[in-house]
């Protein structure tokens, strides 16, 4: 607070900005991001003051920071002056909600280039880790991004807000309306929970943070499931049938799919792929566990791609 004090500046509620002012907590984050000097490229959304950064700087092998505010992004290079394994941007974290900036990508991907050229051991390869207290608008949508990317990570922890958490980490029921159920279970869960094992690790009360922000946060850990990806037929169709699928949670799967594959396939033929998956006609998507839903999805893929092969000519 008081080097905002010093500065004459003040926190940017447009851009989600609530400092960590408890050192106490970013060992806990630090500590459960299980760095390797040798191994480990960070990348880190939210630099801020750079607290966090500077913490991370001593255990990974190259940390990748970025900030979108200016005037924090040149606190933030001051503080880190002379530290030669921190990469800070000055950027937005993502180019939009489906894509991570180009700009972050490349600069990840140079690192760990440069990490596997000095440390060429096919044992130990590379690993890209996120830690971060991310701001609240951009933690959905990085998460989601980054877990069905193609690079190398290896885990997440992140602090986020703790009903972002509870949706993460939701199991089919749970509807998060207050009746002690957690998270409301949906498409960015059953997302998540079939590329990653998720965990709430810590719940966080707002007196933490400077500002205190409204509600409560949550340290999450994200560890990927490789062979639980590897069953997706495809990542983005999955991505999408899950998003359409929940938008209107409450109805029938049935009226759901035939008006969301309306031009793709007609009623009998939706109809023949819930039966051929064990589906009844009054199921409700929010009753499935992830893994159904994964199997479902990749039904679709198949029975799409498989008229459409069949329309098109020899």
């Amino acid at each position: 607070m008081s080097l905002f004090k010093r500065h004459g500046l003040h926190p940017r509620t447009d851009l989600g900005q609530n400092f960590l002012i408890d050192l106490n907590i970013l060992d806990f984050v630090v500590r459960e991001a299980h760095l390797e000097k040798d191994r480990d490229v960070v990348l880190e959304v939210g630099a801020g003051t750079a607290g966090l950064t500077s913490f991370l700087s001593h255990g990974a092998a190259a940390v990748v920071s970025v900030e979108v505010d200016r005037v924090m992004h040149t606190m933030a290079t001051d503080v880190l002056a002379g530290r030669e394994n921190v990469t800070l941007l000055q950027t937005d974290a993502l180019k939009n909600k489906n894509k991570i900036s180009p700009v972050v990508l490349e600069a990840v991907q140079t690192e760990l280039d440069k990490l596997a050229a000095a440390n060429p051991d096919p044992e130990r390869p590379p690993r890209l880790k996120l830690v971060a207290n991310l701001p609240y608008n951009i933690a959905t949508p990085l998460i989601s991004n980054l877990a069905g990317s193609d690079l190398p990570w290896s885990r997440m922890v992140a602090m986020i807000q703790y009903e972002l958490a509870q949706r993460m980490a939701a199991r089919p029921g749970e509807s998060g309306d207050g009746g002690g159920g957690g998270g409301s279970y949906g498409a960015l869960s059953a997302w998540i929970q079939n590329l990653a094992g998720v965990k709430i690790l810590k719940k966080i009360p707002p007196s933490v943070f400077w500002p205190r922000p409204g509600v409560d946060s949550a340290v999450i850990r994200l560890n990927p499931n490789p062979r639980a990806r590897q069953q997706i037929a495809d990542l983005r169709f999955f991505q999408d049938f899950l998003r359409r699928l929940f938008h209107h949670r409450r109805k029938l799967m049935r009226g759901v799919l035939c008006g969301m594959y309306r031009k793709e396939l007609d009623k009998p033929e939706v109809d023949a792929v819930l039966a051929a998956e064990g589906y009844p006609p009054n199921a409700r998507a929010e009753a499935y566990d992830p893994t159904q839903l994964r199997e479902l999805g990749n039904a679709f893929y198949r029975a799409i791609e498989a008229k459409n092969a069949a329309a098109s000519p020899p």
